[in-house]
């Protein structure tokens, strides 16, 4: 296996080099990483509780090296792109993608150029694609308009396109399906994840699929997809020329794997469906709340919808239930503070602490109790 000079981790393997025979690696694919992968799937028992499933699990994504999904399918699509003798890669991004592609394109010491919609983009993931050194290309318009834009670009000037109509994008992703299932040693009767773009869903479902032809899993699940109700155009069969919610990373209206997306639900019995914003955000807070895994808006739409279906009847009590969380918490901080509880502020004494907690008032009341 043909390799490239730079750093990579000596503990863990990264996607291509553990997960080869099911990727399309050839002797010159370099086994080139960041540590991307190998993600927690955590029981999660007290959101559980509340929802009266036993079986719920979060595949914590926001562990991968840039701290989103996007990491398992940029590391396929740039070693790819390093095999090929690429000279630099481009994409267009609502945030994720463009951290992704900078950091492995830096690895890789290529040229990277990101385009995001002026306006519309988290500062986390701003921050880290600047950082990275990408040059990032802040254009009027939506994520749509950019990805328009890189497709003749990329033609124009020789260089390769890595957002998810790359299929090596989809390729690396699916490994998140191989990772569920090597956890749980079984396939989860329902795999729940956010759609914007809709490669993610694409590419779980292909990653199940072919993990059940191999003969690792004997059954694979129904494929639950949640779109954001402002961004939902697969739910309602119609490009959305102005998408609009607070989940960036999935305001997307016309899904570049809109059709890829409806197979997957369609031959796994699934369902597309939308959660509104309230819903997102009330879902954002169960999560940290309950089991201490801060994830971006946009991940909690996979529990959103959960909880939509559990409510309504069609999730059944004992049920395998698998949410992908696909990004840090860390990549949206404006979103974070404007949605947390409100700081206490107060002087430096004990008893003003003390106030400032409602423990004066509660230690008041126990001694009126005892007398």
């Amino acid at each position: 296996m043909a390799l490239i000079e730079g750093s990579y981790p000596v503990d863990r393997p990264g996607i291509i080099a553990h997960y080869r025979e099911w990727l399309p690696v050839t002797e010159s694919t370099p086994l080139f990483s960041l540590g991307e992968g190998f993600t927690p799937l955590v029981h999660a028992r007290w959101l559980g509780d509340e929802l009266g499933l036993k079986q719920l699990y979060l595949k914590n994504e926001g562990q991968n090296p840039t701290g989103s999904f996007k990491d398992r399918g940029m590391v396929m699509a740039v070693a790819k792109a390093i095999e090929e003798g690429a000279s630099g890669i481009m994409c267009a991004s609502t945030g994720n993608t463009s951290a992704s592609a900078a950091a492995y394109g830096a690895l890789a010491g290529m040229q990277v150029v990101v385009l995001i919609p002026n306006g519309n983009i988290a500062i986390g993931k701003l921050a880290q694609a600047l950082h990275y050194g990408a040059k990032v290309v802040a254009v009027e318009g939506n994520f749509d308009d950019a990805l328009r834009l890189i497709r003749v670009l990329t033609e124009k000037h020789r260089l390769t396109l890595v957002n998810s109509i790359n299929p090596l994008r989809l390729e690396g992703q699916k490994t998140g399906a191989f990772e569920v299932c090597d956890a749980l040693k079984r396939a989860p009767d329902y795999l729940a994840i956010p759609v914007g773009n809709a490669g993610n869903i694409s590419a779980y479902w292909a990653g199940f699929k072919q993990y059940r032809a191999g003969g690792r899993i004997t059954s694979t699940p129904r494929m639950l997809g949640f779109e954001a109700e402002g961004a939902a155009a697969i739910v309602r069969g119609e490009v959305i020329a102005d998408p609009h919610t607070l989940a960036t990373a999935i305001k997307i209206g016309n899904p570049a794997s809109w059709q890829k997306a409806v197979a997957a639900r369609d031959e796994s019995g699934g369902r597309i469906e939308s959660v509104t914003d309230d819903e997102i955000v009330a879902a954002y807070k169960l999560v940290s709340r309950l089991e201490g895994i801060f994830v971006e808006p946009a991940s909690a739409a996979s529990v959103a919808g959960v909880i939509k279906l559990i409510r309504a009847g069609e999730i059944e009590p004992d049920a395998t239930v698998v949410c992908v969380l696909t990004g840090s918490g860390l990549k949206d901080p404006d979103a974070a503070i404007a949605h947390a509880a409100s700081l206490r502020e107060t002087a430096a004494t004990i008893e003003a602490v003390e106030r400032s907690l409602g423990w004066a008032e509660a230690l008041v009341a126990a001694g009126e109790k005892l007398a």
